[in-house]
C-alpha cells in the first residue's frame, strides 16, 4: 500500500514543481544581487541590501498582498502580463512567484557570501595573464564560489517548500492548481477527520525540507574549504619562490 493517496503525490508533485521553478526563477535575480553587494560600492548600498533582505522580516501575508497589488487583475504587472496572455492569479505560477519573492533573500545571502569568500588575488593573477573579466569570472570566480551558489539555491528551494502567508494571500488554497504542502496541511487541519493527513504530509515536509538543509550544509562546508585551501595555497606557493 503506498504511503499517499494519490491526491496526496499530486500534492506534493505540485510543491515540488513549484519550488523548482522558484528556485530557478529567482537564481538570476539573486546572483545579480549577490553581484552588486558584494563587489561594488555605490551610494545606496545599504538599502538595497535592506530591501533584499525585507521579505525575510515583513510578514508574509503583507508580501502577498503588496504581490496581489502589483499583480493582480487590477495591478499594474497583472495588466502587462495579460497583454500576453499571461496570468499569475490562482495559479500554479503565481504560487511559484510569492515562493521565489520569499526565497530570494537567503539565495542572495548564501551566495553574497560565497563571492565575497574568493581570493581577490586570484583574480588579479588572472588578470594579469592576460585573461579578460569574462574569462576570469568563468574560470576563477565562478568555480570558486560555485558551492555557495548550489548551497543558495538549495536554500532557496527549501524555503519555497515551506512558503505558506504569501501564497495564499496571493493566489489563494486551490486543489490541483496552487494547493502547495503547507497550504494543504492547514486545509486538512480545518476537517474533524484530517489528523492522518496532517501526519503523513507532515512527515513528507520533514523529509525534503530536512534533506534541503543537509545538502545545503554539504555544500556550505565545502564551499569553506575550497576558498580556505585557495588562501592558504597562495602564500605557501610564495614562500617556495622566496
Amino acid at each position: 500500500m503506498s504511503l499517499l493517496s494519490p491526491e496526496e503525490w499530486s500534492i506534493v508533485a505540485l510543491s515540488l514543481k513549484v519550488g523548482g521553478v522558484a528556485m530557478l526563477g529567482a537564481l538570476p535575480l539573486a546572483f545579480a544581487l549577490a553581484w552588486v553587494l558584494a563587489r561594488v560600492r555605490f551610494p545606496g548600498r545599504v538599502v538595497l541590501d535592506a530591501l533584499v533582505h525585507l521579505p525575510l522580516v515583513l510578514p508574509p501575508v503583507v508580501t502577498g498582498w503588496l504581490l496581489l497589488l502589483g499583480f493582480g487583475a487590477q495591478g499594474p504587472a497583472g495588466r502587462f502580463l495579460a497583454h500576453f496572455g499571461i496570468t499569475l492569479m490562482f495559479r500554479w505560477t503565481g504560487a511559484a512567484l510569492a515562493s521565489a519573492v520569499m526565497a530570494l533573500p537567503l539565495m542572495v545571502r548564501a551566495i553574497r557570501l560565497s563571492l565575497e569568500a574568493v581570493d581577490p588575488r586570484l583574480e588579479g593573477a588572472a588578470r594579469t595573464l592576460g585573461a579578460g573579466p569574462w574569462r576570469c569570472f568563468a574560470t576563477i570566480t565562478l568555480p570558486l564560489a560555485m558551492p555557495g551558489v548550489l548551497a543558495g539555491m538549495v536554500l532557496g528551494f527549501a524555503r519555497s517548500l515551506g512558503e505558506f502567508g504569501a501564497t495564499i494571500t496571493f493566489v489563494s488554497n486551490i486543489p490541483g492548481q496552487t494547493q502547495t504542502l503547507p497550504l494543504a496541511i492547514y486545509g486538512a487541519l480545518q476537517m474533524p477527520d484530517g489528523d492522518a493527513t496532517v501526519a503523513r504530509l507532515a512527515v513528507v515536509s520533514v523529509v525534503l525540507s530536512l534533506g534541503a538543509l543537509v545538502v545545503s550544509e554539504v555544500l556550505t562546508r565545502r564551499g569553506a574549504g575550497v576558498s580556505g585551501s585557495s588562501g592558504r595555497g597562495e602564500p605557501e606557493r610564495h614562500r617556495h619562490v622566496l
